[in-house]
């Protein structure tokens, strides 16, 4: 009889610890392809520097001072334009509880990045550390500081178009629409660091995932 019993509760164990496996397994499961469901759009920029002036107030060539505008063609002239920036990037985890999914909040503990201007790839980097985005189907800011000398990519095209595309990009009217940022994210995940199998081309007209 005690045998009889021992063998049954031991099926027993067995049989939940299966059950309960396959319940860790599937929420595992369910967890990384919530994580898999973040989306990325190109926001803003701003902050954008031309060695070291201010573009945020100007609007055309004509609203540099004259002493900007020498120091400018100056620098051009010497083969180098170098500028800094943010590129602010929006991104949203739709995994808020709603629509049979589960409130899941995501760490990008890494994004590795390439930044693309008038579709020629540029400079390349990665985010200086992690960032939470919660589950509530809200967008979370990801502020990336932008260091490039634009000469070494169109310097080739003259003073006028690089001048131009600066303040198209960092200017009064400026906006990320000539610019794309090519992404791979590493999140967290119940197993560990997760990295996207592919990679994402971020925009400015709409939210993108994988």
């Amino acid at each position: 009889m005690k045998s009889l019993i021992f063998k049954s509760t031991a099926v027993f164990v067995i049989i939940l610890g299966f059950l309960l496996g396959c319940a860790k397994i599937q929420k595992v499961t369910q967890t990384l392809i919530n994580l898999r469901n973040l989306e990325f759009k190109l926001e803003s920029i701003n902050n954008f520097r031309l060695n070291n002036i201010n573009l945020s107030n100007k609007k055309s060539v004509s609203d540099f001072s004259l002493t900007d505008g020498v120091n400018l063609v100056q620098l051009f002239n010497s083969k180098k334009f170098p500028a800094e920036f943010t590129l602010n990037v929006a991104a949203k985890n739709p995994n808020d509880g709603t629509k049979g999914t589960e409130r899941t909040s995501s760490t990008i503990r890494s994004l590795d990045w390439r930044l693309f201007i008038d579709d020629k790839l540029t400079v390349a980097g990665d985010i200086d550390k992690p960032i939470d985005i919660p589950g509530t189907g809200q967008s979370t800011i990801i502020p990336i500081t932008i260091k490039l000398d634009l000469f070494e990519f169109f310097g080739q095209s003259g003073y006028s178009d690089v001048i131009n595309l600066a303040l198209a990009l960092g200017g009064v009217n400026g906006s990320t629409s000539r610019v794309k940022l090519d992404i791979k994210p590493t999140v967290t995940t119940p197993l560990g660091a997760m990295t996207y199998p592919g990679r994402i081309t971020v925009i400015d007209k709409e939210f993108r995932g994988n």
